[in-house]
């Protein structure tokens, strides 16, 4: 069966305004919702505080558990329905620690018990500290620039054999980075600044591939945060890890449309680079859209039947996967030709 017949030819980089205005349209609202929710939603990971399991004799509705929780200066605990092993339960979220409070998960659980006139039983109890949570927080976000950072030298290593000024520069980017750390200026701000740098470093350089990768990087990141804000989900640790994976798996289709691109720059070397690019990404299109389906099939079955548990983790890969597939096709490839002609070189 095949849905992209051999030798199609789309006129994809007809269409990269349009795809720039879609892309910039995505950011914005991303970056709008950041900004009016006051960043990411931070899940206790990295706020800090009380996660606690309850079981219930006779199962009340959120609204219940969260008018009583209220009723004990609770009002903003998140409440979440969640089954586990067959049993239908309520995950409790709250920046007050356990032992913060006289035993906060027992006065909670009493509190329950006596409004909803049913027998209630403590399941289980997590706590992280603010410290633990600032720090996990700044680790994560450390591990995704670094990921971001080395990638970058390696697509220039890769397509454009320069191994040593990337290098250079990504080890000048960190210590530019640790000295922002000496004046205590927060870790988003240190990456936002080294990102910029890494940008500008590329285009001094002339590391087009690497330009075309990160900031297809870049903007997946931004627009699966920016609709993690927009529908009010928590961020911790699984989640990040989801971006990690989200960032693989964009490289992943942007490193098969590049390789193509060097194949056909050779092989039509008298031929101007946006006709390269859009054979390029044509041949390759039936490859990239059967992988993007195939993995948003496993995505979607996590989602729909692995529980409440991992359910945020499947949302974000299946944003993600939509996004990088996208973002393959439509951002890091036409990048190429903008470099050229704000340059006035060949790639």
């Amino acid at each position: 069966m095949e849905w992209i017949k051999p030798g199609i030819n789309m006129d994809i980089i007809g269409k990269r305004i349009i795809a720039y205005v879609f892309s910039a349209l995505l950011i914005g609202v991303s970056l709008v919702s950041l900004v009016v929710h006051g960043g990411p939603k931070m899940g206790v990971d990295f706020a800090g505080g009380s996660e606690m399991i309850f079981k219930f004799e006779t199962l009340p509705t959120a609204e219940q558990v969260r008018s009583s929780l209220a009723s004990i200066g609770l009002a903003k605990a998140t409440v979440q329905k969640t089954v586990m092993e067959g049993h239908t339960q309520f995950l409790i979220r709250t920046d007050v620690e356990e032992g913060g409070k006289s035993d906060m998960a027992e006065t909670i659980r009493l509190t329950l018990q006596e409004s909803l006139g049913s027998n209630v039983e403590l399941e289980k109890v997590d706590m992280v500290g603010p410290q633990v949570g600032k720090d996990l927080k700044e680790k994560a976000l450390m591990a995704m620039f670094y990921a971001l950072l080395f990638i970058t030298v390696y697509i220039s290593g890769r397509f454009e054999l320069k191994w040593i000024p990337p290098l250079v520069m990504a080890v000048a980017i960190i210590g530019v980075a640790s000295l922002m750390d000496k004046f205590s200026l927060g870790i988003p701000a240190q990456i936002a600044v080294a990102l910029v740098i890494a940008v500008a470093g590329f285009w001094v350089l002339k590391l087009q591939f690497a330009m075309g990768a990160i900031v297809a990087l870049i903007h997946d990141v931004i627009i699966t945060v920016g609709v993690f804000s927009l529908v009010g989900k928590e961020f911790n640790l699984p989640i990040i890890a989801a971006l990690l994976t989200i960032i693989g798996y964009s490289l992943n289709d942007t490193i098969i449309v590049f390789d193509r691109i060097r194949e056909n720059t050779a092989k039509h070397s008298r031929r101007p680079l946006d006709f390269v690019i859009n054979r390029s990404i044509n041949e390759t299109l039936s490859r990239t859209l059967l992988t993007s389906l195939t993995t948003l099939v496993v995505v979607v079955c996590l989602f729909v039947f692995g529980g409440s548990i991992i359910a945020d983790f499947a949302f974000a890969l299946m944003v993600g996967v939509l996004i990088g597939t996208y973002s393959s096709i439509f951002v890091a490839s036409p990048i190429l030709l903008a470099w050229e002609k704000a340059s006035g070189e060949t790639a």
